[in-house]
This record gives C-alpha cells, structure tokens and sequence, in this order.
C-alpha cells in the first residue's frame, strides 16, 4: 500500500515530475509528428501513382503496341484485372494564351493522349477533375468566392469526354500548374488571377514532333485544341506538366494511327509501291486496374502472362502483317516497380529518420535516471526509514519503478495528444505562418510580459529571488514572442514548387506512435530502474544518520 501513497506523494507535491513529463511528451510528440509527415508522405505517393496510372503498365518504345486492342480484351478476360485503357506517352510545347500580344508564355508538357471511355475506369481520372459544381449538400465547403459555384455542369462532362460540346471538337485538359495564373488560395482552392485568364474560355497550341519508323524526327506539328477543363491530381509535379488529349488525336498527330501498308519493292501498273495490307494503330502504354482483392503483384504475372499468349497468337496469324514488339522490347511492371526509384529512397529515407529519432528513448531514460537519482539522494532518510520498519527491498524498488511508469505513460500519452493536433492541423497551422500576424496576437505578447515584468518587480521588492527571477524570464520570452509576431510578414515553408505534393500530409502514423510510446514507457522505466537499485541498497542505519 505504501508504494501507491508514497508514488503519489512524490509525484504531486513536487515541481520537477512535471518537468520530467513536459520533457518525455516533447520528445514523443517530436517522433510522431516528424515520421508522421514522411510516412505520409510516402502513403500519398503511392496513393497517387496507384490512382494516375492503375496497378500495372504495359510499356514499350515509341515504335507502340500494335492490335492493342485485341490485348485489351485479352486482359480485361483475366480474373485478376477490372479494367484496361490505352494511352500514347509523348513529350509537347504548349503555347498558352497570355499574356497580350504575339510573344506568348510556352510549356514543356507531358502529353497522354488517352481513351476517355475507358482512361476514367483505370485511374481517378474523373476525381481530379477541378472545374465543376459542388454536388448537392457540399456547397458549404465551397468559399463564396469560389469559382466552382458559376460554372456549368456540362464542363465536367466535357473534361471526362475530352471534347468541347459546343462544336464537337476534340479538347485538351492541362494540370492545374500548368497555367501559371492559376493561384492556390488560403483555403485549398484555385482561382486564376484575372477571370480574363481563366483556361476554359481560351485554347491552346500544342507542338509535338512524330518519330518515323527507323526512329528519326519528323516535321513538327501544331495543332490547336480548346481547353475543356483543367484536373488537379495532388501532385505538383503531374499538375505542372501533364497535359490530357483524345488518343485519336494523339495517334494522328505522331503518325500511330491506322494507315495502309504498302511494299516497296513491288509496284503497280502506275509505279506506286502496292498496298499489301493495313498498318494498325499503336499505343505506347496500357494501364491496368485490379480486381477487388488482386494485388498489383498477382495482375502483374496474370498480365505477363497474357501478353505471351497475345504475341503467340499475333506471331502465328499470317493475316496480321505487322507484328507486336517481342516480350524483351515491353516492360510489364505494377505501378510500385514503375515509380521505384522515387519509392524506395524515400521509403529508406523514413526507416533512417526512425533510427535516428531513436535516440529520444536514450534521452527520456537519462531524464528519468537523473531526476530519479537526486529523489533518491533527497529522500535517503525516508528509505532508511522503510527499511528499518522492514520494507523488502523489491518493494523500494518497485516504488521507484511505479514512479518512472507512471511518468513515462502519463508523457507518452500527452506527447501522443499533442502530435495528433499539430499533424491533424498541420496545413492550417502553415497557413497561419504564411499570413501576417494579427495585431491582436503581438499587442496580446506585448501586454502580458508588461505583466510579468509588474509581477516580478513586486517579488524582487519583497526581496523573493526564484520568483523574481521566473518572472522575468517569462517577460522576456513574451517579449521575445511579440517582436517575431510583429517582425513577421509571412513565410511560406511547404512551397508546392519545391516539393512533391501541394498539400502537407496531414494522417498520423500509426505504427511509429505506438512504437513510439511504447519505448518511451519502457526507457523511462529502465531510466528509473538504477536509482531504484540504489535506493534499495540503501543501509538503513546509514541512511538514519543521513544529513
């Protein structure tokens, strides 16, 4: 019983307990938050480029996939795959509409030409579309200056059919970024910089160069498309670069569409080479999605699989004049093989930053260990005084061990509160840097170290060193506070353009907080075990005449 009252006794009635829980929630809550934001980081990575591209990606050179067609239904056939889409991958100039006059700003651009009946059933193609109106009942989330409120429903069917319903002409659905008078405003939204600007009531020039057949640059071609919407996918990167046209008129353009086929060395009677056959149309890629349940792993083999069997059938039809590249020229890798060489470094650089981190463990048991040994040497007389009414030593022992995890949980659990609201809130929080400081907030710092500066001065005057000297330590913190609050203008420090993702990763890793809050229990514990093994050799009559 003595353990629970004399445990209590020391926790409350003395200042430095609460010290040593300040320091062990503080060192926690900077494991959890730190891991927590590369952690997702690395989620919404891998969240991204599942949604962008699907679980697996046919690949080959830019000599295409011909009769992919006939590969896609052999691939939409396996159990293991929900759906399948074409695309042609090629690199484009893109001409913008501003500013005025003839000297236009221009973009190198990743172009996809893609199926939209089918590009949408792979990836989250139709969740990134940006201009559209809220669906009913989420109007409220939408700032009233919002320009979502105003457009059209049509220009979100115009986005997924990439054709601008007004004539019927093929459109063009650029990234976010692309457009550099689009702004991210406070709350997340977009809005360009003059309604003049805005990319729906203009079209673009794009410029992309086909590659011949012995692999050699043709005569650039500019075509003009309406832009029909404008998609925002959360990755900086892709929203910068990344332009979306019909696979029609990709093909057309880099001379992968469907052509006749003709020989050469045999002419006919007016000494033109003679048409043989028919030259199909080519795809560079094929995305794939799972079906429920399949890994990306598991598609991957089905999908490798069917890949042979359609070049052993296209190989074995003499009607199929032009074959598909051998398995050797096409890679088939699942969307984590693609994107390996951006996953794996950070996914490396996560399991470092929680080895070092690490060491926050050794610092709550140091803690622990020295406050600990100076109640020991403070209370030497009150053990001396167990002992010689017969405590065991296990029960001195377990006093102290019971104090260090009452210390540890009540820190780890505080430090876990607070990482969960500053990761929870983080976005709002850099908002918050990235503005001015309210007035309020300085003349607020500014009036309570008046305060403290008033309250110290009556201690000194009462002749209270430890007071006084408090108190004028928190007047010039506060002080301190108020002229950084006054002295800031704004600091953006998640700048979209240099990072990944516009948007910090706001989701708490749950595996590192528990680890986490786990070691700091246990250090803590192991931090108070050496005191406690002091206190229990203590030698009662010694300890009696302690002074």
């Amino acid at each position: 019983m003595y353990h629970a009252l004399l445990s209590n006794r020391y926790l409350t009635t003395r200042v430095i307990p609460f010290i040593a829980v300040g320091a062990v929630a503080l060192c926690v809550a900077l494991v959890v938050i730190v891991v927590s934001v590369m952690s997702g980081f690395l989620d919404m990575l891998k969240r991204s480029g599942r949604t962008l591209m699907g679980d697996v990606v046919i690949s080959t050179s830019y000599a295409g996939i011909p009769h992919y067609g006939r590969l896609i239904d052999r691939i939409v056939a396996l159990p293991e795959a929900a759906a399948a889409t074409p695309l042609v991958e090629t690199l484009g100039l893109l001409r913008l509409p501003f500013p005025h006059g003839d000297r236009k700003d221009l973009a190198t651009v990743q172009v996809w030409a893609v199926d939209p009946a089918t590009f949408a059933s792979v990836t989250g193609f139709d969740e990134t579309l940006w201009w559209h109106p809220p669906e009913p009942g989420k109007e409220s989330k939408l700032s009233e200056h919002d320009l979502r409120r105003q457009v059209p429903a049509q220009l979100r069917e115009d986005g997924l059919a990439l054709r601008d319903s007004r004539d019927g002409r093929p459109g063009i659905v650029p990234g976010i970024h692309v457009s550099r008078e689009n702004r991210r405003l406070a709350d997340g939204s977009y809005a360009p910089s003059s309604l003049e600007w805005w990319m729906p009531l203009h079209a673009v020039s794009l410029t992309l160069v086909p590659i011949t057949g012995a692999g050699k640059l043709a005569e650039p071609k500019e075509v003009v498309f309406p832009v029909v919407n404008e998609f925002q996918s959360g990755v900086y990167q892709i929203d910068r670069q990344r332009v979306l046209i019909p696979l029609e008129e990709g093909q057309k353009i880099l001379r992968l569409g469907e052509a006749t086929l003709t020989d050469p060395g045999d002419l006919d009677d007016e000494g033109r080479p003679r048409v043989i056959g028919v030259d199909p149309a080519k795809v560079s890629r094929v995305l794939v999605r799972a079906a429920d349940g399949v890994s990306p792993q598991a598609l991957r083999e089905a999908v490798d699989r069917a890949y042979l069997d359609f070049l052993e059938e296209l190989w074995l039809d003499d009607g199929a004049l032009v074959k598909p590249p051998p398995r050797a020229a096409v890679l088939v890798l699942t969307w984590e093989q693609l994107l390996r060489d951006l996953i794996g470094p950070v996914e490396k650089e996560r399991e470092m930053m929680r080895i070092l981190f690490s060491i926050v463990y050794f610092v709550c048991a140091g803690l622990i260990l020295s406050i600990f040994w100076a109640i020991v040497q403070e209370k030497t007389r009150d053990i001396g005084i167990l002992r010689s009414v017969g405590a065991p030593r296990a029960g001195i022992i377990w006093m102290f061990l019971r104090y260090g995890l009452v210390i540890g949980v009540v820190g780890s659990l505080v430090g876990l509160v607070l990482a969960e609201a500053v990761v929870r809130n983080i976005n709002a929080i850099h908002d918050a840097i990235g503005r001015d400081a309210p007035r309020w907030a300085w003349i607020t710092s500014f009036a309570a170290a008046a305060a403290a500066v008033v309250a110290g001065s009556w201690y000194a005057w009462r002749g209270r060193v430890l007071p006084a000297l408090l108190w004028a330590i928190a007047s010039f913190a506060l002080a301190v506070i108020g002229t950084g609050l006054l002295l800031h203008h704004g600091t953006l420090i998640w700048d979209p353009s240099v990072y990944y993702f516009s948007r910090i990763p706001n989701e708490v890793d749950r595996i590192t907080a528990a680890i986490t809050l786990v070691g700091a229990v246990v250090f803590s514990v192991i931090g108070a075990s050496i005191p406690a093994a002091k206190a229990a050799d203590t030698d009662p009559v010694r300890a009696l005449r302690y002074e």
